[in-house]
């Protein structure tokens, strides 16, 4: 399996920062927020990721991430997005690094806790088309939300202004080889973008889709809020794993 990390966009909403730096090399407590994707996928044992990248500053990661060595990783390559498509377009600029592997595909300004290592080897234990990571949030209507029928996963509806679950698709997806297929076949959203929620509503219509509710807690950082929020957490962990650290080596003793 290989990694796909998007990392394009404009980050309108966290301007003057993204003026003149990408949203994905703002810092998240301590670290650039490009490093939290590339560590879930290399614990993981993803050891070859493509990150698609956008705007004016793109050069910028190249810079900071070199070849990759400082994650363990086997392969770190770049892909540049023209404009802003949507992430199903970014998405399609990773077929040829793909060469025919599935793939996990994480949005950028995600972070997550806990591992996604178990999901990562359900998917390909099941080898079910797609897995979507889901996690119930207070403001559902800020993401693509799944709908369910006594359990069964029904439709994925985009933004909605009334979520039909308290749940959100968060930004890590899984998917065979196919996903490129159905990409070239979408038509542009009303917003003129190409829409990762068609590409997973087209494995759902295949009935070749599954889920799993993600454990620990998971944040995007894509606005001022989420931003503060999300090194607040980072934060929080990072205190816990050092007292954690103390009290085992004083327990040694």
């Amino acid at each position: 399996m290989k990694g796909v990390i998007l990392a394009g966009g404009l980050g309108s909403r966290l301007h003057p920062l993204t003026r003149v730096l990408n949203k994905h090399l703002l810092p998240v407590y301590n670290k650039p927020m490009i490093f939290y994707p590339i560590e879930t996928l290399a614990e993981a044992g993803i050891n070859e990721i493509l990150i698609v990248a956008g705007g004016n500053n793109a050069g910028d990661f190249l810079r900071l991430l070199r070849n990759g060595k400082d994650f363990g990783l086997k392969h770190l390559g770049f892909a540049y997005q023209e404009g802003e498509g949507g992430i199903a377009a970014a998405l399609s600029l990773a077929k040829s690094f793909a060469n025919g592997e599935s793939i996990c595909v994480i949005l950028g300004d995600n972070i997550v806790e806990d591992s996604i290592r178990p999901a990562k080897e359900s998917f390909e234990a099941e080898s079910p088309g797609s897995m979507l990571l889901l996690k119930q949030v207070p403001d559902p209507e800020r993401f693509g939300v799944p709908v369910f029928d006594g359990g069964r996963l029904t439709r994925i509806e985009e933004k909605p202004k009334v979520p039909g679950s308290p749940f959100a698709v968060v930004g890590i997806y899984f998917y065979d080889h196919t996903v490129f297929d159905r990409i070239a076949k979408l038509q542009p959203s009303s917003r003129g973008e190409l829409e990762i929620t068609d590409v997973n509503n087209s494995y759902l219509a295949d009935g070749q889709i599954s889920y799993e509710v993600l454990k620990g807690w998971w944040t995007d950082a894509g606005t001022f809020e989420s931003l503060w929020h999300a090194s607040s957490l980072v934060k929080q962990k990072h205190e816990a794993s050092h007292f954690q650290a103390m009290a085992a080596a004083g327990g040694s003793r």
